[in-house]
C-alpha cells in the first residue's frame, strides 16, 4: 500500500466517524456505492457536508456511517449532484450513483 493510499483510507476513517455520534456503542453501518458506468470515477464524495474523497475510493472500501440520517453528496464540474439522505438503522446502505451531465 502506497503511502497515500493509506492517508486516504485514514481521512476517509476520520471522516466517517465525524459524521455523527454513534449509538449504542458505536453501532454503525456500511455504506457502499457502485458508480454507473458514465459517472466519472473522481466525483467528490461528501457526507454530512465533509468531504471523504474521491467515488472510485469510496465505492471500492465503502464507509462506515453511525446510526442516524445522512446526507451523501456526489459531485463532479458539467454534472448535476447527486444527492440522497439515508438512514443508517441496522441493514447496510448501497447506493448505485449515476451522474447526469449538465446540457451544454
Amino acid at each position: 500500500m502506497t503511502l497515500q493510499a493509506a492517508r486516504l483510507l485514514v481521512t476517509l476513517a476520520l471522516a466517517a466517524s465525524a459524521c455523527g455520534p454513534s449509538l449504542a456503542g458505536g453501532a454503525a453501518v456500511t455504506l457502499k456505492m457502485q458508480r454507473s458506468a458514465e459517472t466519472p470515477k473522481n466525483a467528490s464524495v461528501s457526507i454530512d457536508e465533509n468531504y471523504i474523497g474521491p467515488l472510485h475510493v469510496v465505492a471500492a472500501h465503502g464507509v462506515r456511517l453511525p446510526v442516524g440520517t445522512h446526507r451523501i453528496t456526489i459531485e463532479k464540474d458539467g454534472y448535476f449532484p447527486f444527492d440522497r439522505l439515508v438512514t443508517a438503522d441496522r441493514d447496510d446502505i448501497r447506493l448505485v450513483v449515476t451522474l447526469e451531465p449538465v446540457p451544454d
